[in-house]
């Protein structure tokens, strides 16, 4: 038999200068070769690819321009851009550009592997975090009253961080002590006063339970702001390429043991590290089983939706028995008990979590690849920020399953003490510090149940929770939510009304204080300011004469 022809390398069209023309030639070409880079001149050229490497970076709108201008000159070649260290772009306007690739700071080895990608179908995005300094941004001015809550919130801390410096450690004599808790209550409680005076409505209420910075009320202005890094690679522009990618990026990030950064206490806080990464594994690993599930039988609408809520429980059962384990026991009343059957035996995991966005926006495009709304904008799922707005979601329903898990796993571990070195941190191996955990949650539940959500209802904001490699994190994702404001009990709605009452009478309140100021200006300047001059005249003249008569 004769030797199969060797296949013919695909085209690139480089577009770079002679210096780092050279280099990025002779990267691609080592063996293998990535492709036979070709010239633009040939009037036969049809690229498999265009590879086009920024040597000064122009202006935004003229880079979007010019690469719609290439893909549309090069139609149907995708794009692959490179872009250099310090560039300064902002991370919105390079996820908005229509290329298929985008590179920075690369290397030989992710160069050809990005070339790869793009020529496969796929699209690469890497951006890694700016190290360097940024323009400080001009601070805005502050009005009198964000002038008084600042100055009196900046004493009432250092006043509060002086005093908690002297209960470190706490006093033995008594009368010191008790006068230092009573002042450390006394300024939490007039911070949370000037915070509910002056503060933004967000901070009126979510503050009486949980202390904010200052920074949370007026964020300062950085000398150096640091850009977030995104590396994003699709090996297929399909759902199961997309769900891939996801699962890897979800994947890392639970692994890594995140931290809370969210602003609010958790009960995924609770669990030893190691039992907290296997709990996100445990409910990633579950959802691409139901996703396989619910592939083959292919629902769509509302039956999706109601398989998908009636597999809840189910899916939060298994992600439970893996994060135990099925074969561990423990002794409990004095003898061994499995621990997976007996914490499910425990545990209400039916519950449905209200805060929750529609599943469907989630579950299309991973299901059937069908595009998405992402801020006003229907974008195909393969976009960079359709999969970061589908990694947000994921990751929201990954925390808050996972916080519906840990809390029954919290109440479990009240009941059987040898549960707690399994499953909990080791600070929560004592009673108290763990029924104290218990009854925060508890109270911040309460808290947020009455107060906190009728106020995100009526604000038009749902707080999602975003899972990355370092910290959980919160963010708030603003749509409409009329339909759940007006199911909401006579406590919240009570709520709403003391806010709308708020933003109807500020404007009459502030225009009736204007006109008592400047009523008050007229008094002093026309009636007061005129009867002391004539009383200033009077006791003159009457002085001037008794010097004449002397």
């Amino acid at each position: 038999m004769s030797p199969r022809p060797a296949q013919p390398l695909p085209q690139l069209l480089l577009f770079a200068d002679p210096l780092q023309r050279a280099g990025i030639v002779s990267w691609l070409q080592m063996d293998p070769p990535c492709g036979q880079v070709v010239a633009s001149e040939d009037p036969q050229l049809s690229p498999q690819l265009i590879v086009w490497c920024l040597g000064s970076p122009p202006e935004p709108q003229a880079l979007d321009a010019e690469v719609r201008r290439l893909l549309e000159r090069w139609h149907p070649a995708p794009l692959l851009l490179l872009l250099p260290p310090g560039h300064r772009y902002a991370p919105d306007v390079l996820l908005q550009l229509p290329a298929q690739g985008l590179l920075e700071q690369m290397d030989a080895e992710g160069l050809r592997e990005a070339v790869t990608t793009v020529l496969a179908g796929g699209r690469v995005l890497a951006i890694s975090p700016a190290s360097q300094a940024e323009t400080p941004s001009a601070a805005a001015p502050l009005g009198l009253g964000q002038w008084l809550l600042l100055s009196g919130l900046q004493q009432i801390d250092a006043e509060l961080r002086l005093c908690l410096a002297l209960l470190d450690p706490r006093p033995t004599q008594l009368l010191p002590l008790l006068l230092l808790e009573g002042r450390v209550r006394e300024l939490r409680m007039a911070r949370r006063l000037l915070l509910w005076l002056w503060g933004p409505i967000a901070l009126a209420w979510g503050t009486l339970h949980d202390e904010q910075p200052l920074a949370a009320v007026f964020p300062a202005p950085q000398a150096t702001a640091a850009r977030p890094g995104v590396a994003i690679t699709l090996r297929q522009r399909t759902a199961d390429g997309l769900w891939e990618a996801l699962r890897g990026r979800l994947t890392e990030a639970a692994a890594a043991g995140p931290s809370n950064q969210s602003g609010q206490l958790l009960a995924l806080d609770g669990l030893h590290p190691s039992r907290r990464s296997d709990l996100l594994l445990g409910l990633l690993e579950q959802f691409e089983r139901l996703r396989s599930r619910l592939l083959q039988d292919d629902p769509r609408g509302e039956r999706l939706e109601r398989l998908w809520r009636e597999l809840q429980p189910e899916l939060r059962q298994q992600a439970l028995r893996q994060m135990a384990g099925s074969y561990v026991q423990l002794p409990m009343e004095g003898k061994l008990c499995p621990v997976a059957e007996t914490l499910l035996r425990r545990s209400l995991l039916d519950g449905d979590d209200q805060e929750l966005p529609d599943p469907l926006a989630m579950l299309t495009p991973l299901l059937q690849a069908r595009p998405l709304l992402v801020e006003g904008q229907l974008l195909a799922p393969d976009e960079p920020q359709a999969v970061l707005y589908l990694e947000l979601l994921l990751s929201n329903w990954l925390v808050r399953s996972a916080e519906l898990i840990s809390a029954e796993v919290l109440a479990a571990c009240a009941e059987w003490p040898e549960l707690r070195r399994y499953l909990l941190r080791p600070d929560l191996l004592a009673t108290r510090n763990l029924e104290r955990m218990r009854n925060q949650l508890n109270a911040q539940q309460r808290w947020s149940s009455w107060f906190d959500r009728p106020i995100h209802l009526y604000e038009s904001r749902r707080p999602l929770f975003r899972l990355g490699v370092a910290a959980i994190d919160c963010v708030d994702l603003t749509e409409p939510r009329d339909a759940e404001l007006r199911q909401l009990g006579w406590v919240q709605q009570v709520v709403t009304l003391a806010l709308e009452a708020r933003d109807a009478l500020a404007p009459q309140l502030q225009g009736l204080l204007r006109r008592l100021g400047d009523l008050l200006v007229v008094l002093l300047t026309q009636v007061v300011g005129k009867a002391i001059g004539l009383v200033g005249r009077g006791i003159v003249q009457g002085m001037g004469r008794s010097l004449n008569r002397g």
